[in-house]
């Protein structure tokens, strides 16, 4: 029985394991959008959102405390030059895990890990999304409102009526005063 273990091994090796992880977590905070299974995405982002948290102080401890699960110095000052700066007001929450279908190879579930500030198409949505308006029973058009719908409604007849009776003079062949043909008698001549 596997009651209480919850860190997911992810087939692997323990040293193995933390080094993919490491390796995995610089790359997000580096690329901050990384494809991978859906598995260890979600082991990443168990490992990265308390380093990210961490990164909102900066002081030298933390910094030190970073770098020994990072073991990558440009990851650890960009997540204290930039990332820290945009996460300053998130209280949790760092990153998103968007599922983009099953690996041809061996039908993995795959994902998209991606740090939530950094999705300028979702960012930019959010700016230009619409006020939210509260639902209300439909309420009958007033009177005078319907009045005029009403007369719109005898223009686009009678606009339509006009019309189908100009295609109608169109389509009529004009009759031209015909000839009589000239009728041969049956009668021969002997």
């Amino acid at each position: 029985m596997r009651h209480g273990k919850r860190i997911n091994h992810l087939g692997r090796t323990s040293s193995h394991r933390k080094a993919m992880i490491s390796n995995m977590a610089s790359s997000l905070i580096l690329h901050k959008r990384i494809t991978t299974t859906l598995a260890k995405a979600k082991a990443l982002r168990t490992y990265v959102e308390p380093l990210i948290t961490r990164s909102k102080e900066d002081s030298t401890h933390s910094r030190r405390l970073v770098f020994s699960y990072l073991q990558n110095k440009e990851a650890v000052s960009e997540l204290f030059r930039e990332i820290s700066q945009k996460i300053a007001e998130r209280p949790g929450g760092y990153t998103r895990i968007l599922k983009t279908g099953n690996r041809a190879g061996d039908n993995a579930e795959m994902c998209i890990i991606e740090l939530v500030d950094y999705n300028e198409v979702l960012l930019g949505a959010k700016g230009e999304a619409k006020a939210k308006t509260t639902r209300r029973r439909r309420s009958a058009p007033k009177k005078k409102e319907a009045a005029e719908v009403k007369e719109k409604v005898v223009l686009e007849d009678e606009v339509k009526e006009e019309v189908k009776e100009e295609v109608k003079e169109q389509a009529k062949p004009e009759v031209k005063a015909e000839e009589k043909p000239v009728k041969k008698s049956r009668k021969s001549s002997k």
